[in-house]
């Protein structure tokens, strides 16, 4: 007899998926499941936000563009609308990722957030288990898992002393919207990334008096050269050119186009750009006006934080300045081993541990899209390559008739 006064069983359940789990609903997920669903393949995205693509619509700043041009940003089988403009604003990809879903008749799981995700060896199916805001407990079971919960899954805070005894506002980048809140206040802003060096020049734009913090060295490169992306121009030449004879010619036309830098406190890296993305997965910034004010003194670069106390900050030069907020530019995380429990594929910094182009694929059914550090382009490439691998075992699978829907007890709902 069954005990409906257990509370358990009502708040669990248990679902067999006839295809492929997607764990994240952001772009690199959107384009799995475009792929899936364009040839006939069901699977089930589950997103622990309320929305697609949560990071760029809560987590971002609102005079975010797209760095690189937007054909090397779109999703497969979707170019961007013609009337775009070649760097798509923040509001446009939104819309652009919303009309992705819809015409891919893409309906994430929402709200629905990950617990844990492992391979049962015995009956050699993965079980994904998820909790919702109200307690709901759902364990789904597949013959295939991607994990597309990105690169930038959580917000990076170091450790640095005294910042509890500060006293003033201190924001991670992922909850700063605009400078307009920060009129005339002195801003440190921790690190000098592409996020960094663009809400320095926000801050500027809205009369504050920003300070950037650069610890380490850091390649700076025009956004466009000879009135092209520079991306684009460096992709041209690695068809013809050797990867360091292309970083040296980028380097030389990006030094008679900005100057020596490295006077402004601006240290270049020994390694080439193009060498330390693809070693290092270090992007460099990609400069779209804050160089000028850090050259009329607008912006202030400092070196590296000794330690804060009360509404001061030491640097390691020995210099105190007096600031009012701190905006921690200091980047973002993978969120996998809080979740997969799973080693042999993904390391313990949640990237896979096999070198891209081959980190996309995992044993077992596992699968990894967002994960290469080469932006949108490379999690498009990856959702590609997955879609085609398990759209051909779940079609060779029908024709052979070997496809068996295991019975589970409690699976009361199949997708």
């Amino acid at each position: 007899m069954v005990n409906f006064n257990d509370q358990d069983f009502f708040s669990s359940k248990c679902v067999w998926v006839n295809g492929p789990v997607i764990v994240g609903a952001g772009p690199s997920g959107l384009a799995v499941g475009a792929c899936l669903k364009e040839q006939g393949i069901p699977c089930i995205i589950l997103e622990k936000s309320d929305c697609i693509a949560s990071l760029w619509q809560k987590k971002t700043y609102d005079r975010l563009k797209l760095h690189l041009p937007k054909q090397f940003c779109q999703l497969p089988k979707f170019p961007f609308p013609q009337h775009y403009p070649e760097y798509p604003t923040k509001k446009q990809f939104i819309e652009y990722l919303e009309s992705y879903a819809r015409k891919f008749n893409i309906n994430p799981r929402f709200n629905e957030c990950v617990k844990f995700a492992k391979y049962d060896q015995s009956c050699k199916l993965w079980k994904v288990k998820t909790v919702s805001p109200n307690g709901l407990e759902v364990e789904y079971i597949c013959q295939w898992l991607v994990v597309a919960t990105g690169e930038n899954a959580e917000k990076v805070v170091p450790n640095i002393e005294g910042l509890k005894e500060f006293g003033g506002e201190v924001i991670h980048a992922c909850d700063y919207k605009s400078g307009e809140k920060f009129f005339g206040k002195k801003v440190l802003v921790v690190g000098c990334g592409n996020s960094g060096m663009e809400i320095s020049l926000d801050l500027c734009n809205h009369n504050a008096q920003p300070s950037m913090v650069c610890r380490s060295s850091v390649h700076v490169l025009p956004r466009e050269i000879f009135g092209k992306s520079t991306f684009e121009l460096a992709m041209f030449m690695m068809k013809w050119l050797p990867l360091w004879l292309v970083d040296k010619i980028i380097l030389i036309l990006t030094w008679f186009n900005l100057g020596n830098i490295e006077k402004f406190g601006l240290k270049r890296p020994s390694i080439g750009p193009l060498e330390l993305k693809n070693t290092q997965g270090k992007t460099p910034v990609l400069d779209i006006g804050t160089l000028e004010k850090i050259r009329s003194r607008k912006i202030n670069v400092v070196p590296g934080i000794k330690r804060f106390s009360c509404g001061t900050v030491e640097l390691v030069n020995g210099e105190k300045l007096e600031i009012d907020s701190v905006v921690l530019a200091t980047g973002y995380c993978s969120n996998v081993p809080y979740w997969l429990q799973e080693s042999e594929f993904f390391s313990n910094n949640g990237f896979p541990k096999s070198p891209f182009p081959n980190s996309w694929k995992g044993k077992s059914g596992l699968y990894a899209v967002g994960f290469t550090r080469r932006g949108l382009a490379g999690a498009s490439a990856d959702a590609i390559r997955i879609a085609q691998e398990i759209v051909k075992v779940y079609k060779q699978d029908l024709k052979q008739k070997k496809q068996k829907i295991p019975t589970h007890r409690g699976c009361i709902s199949t997708f």
